[in-house]
């Protein structure tokens, strides 16, 4: 399609959801991760892109962004659709063509339009011990730095998985001698870098806030992450649950080619202080922070918290309904969000979260709301006489009612 078939198409999904718009589920597989099959995918799909390109353990949100998957990748791997009825539009090409429209002019003007995204991943094993590079490495090699947060749903944890801890930075008193030592015996077998780091229980309901530069190796509950809208990482663990080996190639894959044998500089990449702060739970770790009186939540049907929160590049929200309510819910700013529990109606649209879904087939979980439906307020409800309906919102930078880190 042109840009004008584009913009008819666009104004059409907005014109019939109200400012609401469907996107379609975007599947991502990772060749280093074993599908966690907690996706809500059918198990005959994990390998639907063939079992060269790894199994299926994301699925991404509001995403204009690629994943950067190596040879072989589609050129709009990653990327979130509108759903349309017939044509296909991608989010990011309708954000070029109308991006005030969905975002209002300020945000195009403070940030250049919508950048971030959100993913459920879904590991069966830990993840290697790793890194998002900051904003100036990343910068070497074309990206943007990447920070991101955590959030575990229950709704997609009804199993721990294997190892729900999490990795995070090094023990206080690790000295960068010892960590530049396990990088340089990365062809021994296991380069023992995380018997200098600390791991940490997951709890089902909260999160952490992870920034560039701090290693961490994340557990296998499933996890929400809003982050921002790049797809940089450098693996520094060479041997996982000692049977799945790490190639050097992903310690250097954002990595500029002249430093990819240059121990002071991938130990550039670290943000040492924060690694081996002694109260990095406390400056990390994320509980929920209820919006509004709890006392309140039966009286005005619905409960919403703050999930991710405090940061600088993007935040995040739980919206609990209660069964058999109708609720008019306001934001300040555009969003996209991901209906996990529950079913019934989300402004002009039919909202339930599947089941089992197949491989290329459309949902009813997922949308993106445009700034001007969710400052006017978007109409809830909830169809069911017994189960609540739970919805997760992401949003851009700069949304005026985020609290900040106490």
């Amino acid at each position: 399609m042109n840009d004008s078939q584009q913009r008819t198409s666009i104004n059409q999904a907005l014109e019939q959801g109200g400012g609401i718009v469907r996107l379609t589920p975007t599947w991502v597989p990772r060749s280093f991760c074993v599908p966690g099959r907690r996706l809500r995918l059918h198990p005959d799909d994990l390998y639907a892109l063939g079992a060269h390109r790894g199994g299926i353990d994301e699925r991404w949100f509001s995403s204009t962004v690629v994943a950067d998957n190596g040879p072989g990748t589609p050129e709009d791997e990653g990327l979130s659709y509108i759903y349309t009825g017939s044509d296909k539009v991608t989010l990011r090409d309708a954000l070029a063509l109308m991006g005030a429209a969905f975002l209002g002019q300020e945000a195009i003007d403070a940030y250049g339009g919508w950048v971030m995204y959100s993913k459920f991943f879904d590991n069966m094993y830990p993840l290697p011990h790793h890194l998002h590079q900051d904003d100036e490495k990343a910068a070497l090699v074309g990206k943007l730095g990447k920070p991101e947060s955590y959030f575990y749903p229950a709704q997609y944890n009804l199993t721990n998985g294997t190892f729900p801890y999490t990795f995070f930075g090094f023990e206080p008193g690790t000295t960068k001698d010892q960590v530049a030592d396990c990088l340089r015996r990365w062809n021994d077998g296991d380069n023992h870098i995380l018997s200098l780091s600390k791991a940490y229980r997951l709890t089902l309901g909260t999160g952490w806030d992870v920034a560039p530069g701090i290693l961490h190796a994340p557990g296998t509950l499933c996890t929400y992450e809003p982050q921002r809208a790049s797809d940089v990482f450098s693996m520094w663990q060479s041997l996982i649950a000692d049977q799945q080996v790490v190639g050097w190639d992903l310690v250097v894959k954002d990595v500029p080619p002249e430093y990819h044998q240059d121990i002071d500089y991938l130990m550039s990449l670290l943000d040492w202080d924060t690694n081996v702060d002694p109260h990095f739970g406390k400056n990390h770790f994320t509980a929920p922070q209820q919006i509004g009186e709890e006392a309140a939540v039966h009286d005005q049907g619905y409960s919403e918290k703050w999930i991710v929160y405090g940061g600088d590049f993007y935040s995040a929200k739980e919206l609990t309904v209660l069964p058999g309510r109708t609720v008019i819910i306001s934001d300040a700013a555009a969003y996209g969000t991901i209906a996990v529990q529950g079913y019934g109606r989300f402004g002009a649209h039919a909202v339930s979260a599947p089941s089992m879904i197949r491989y290329g087939e459309m949902t009813e979980d997922e949308f993106f709301v445009t700034v001007a439906a969710a400052r006017g307020g978007v109409q809830v409800t909830n169809l069911s006489a017994t189960e609540p309906l739970v919805m997760l919102k992401h949003f851009n930078p700069g949304n005026p009612e985020m609290p900040r880190r106490s």
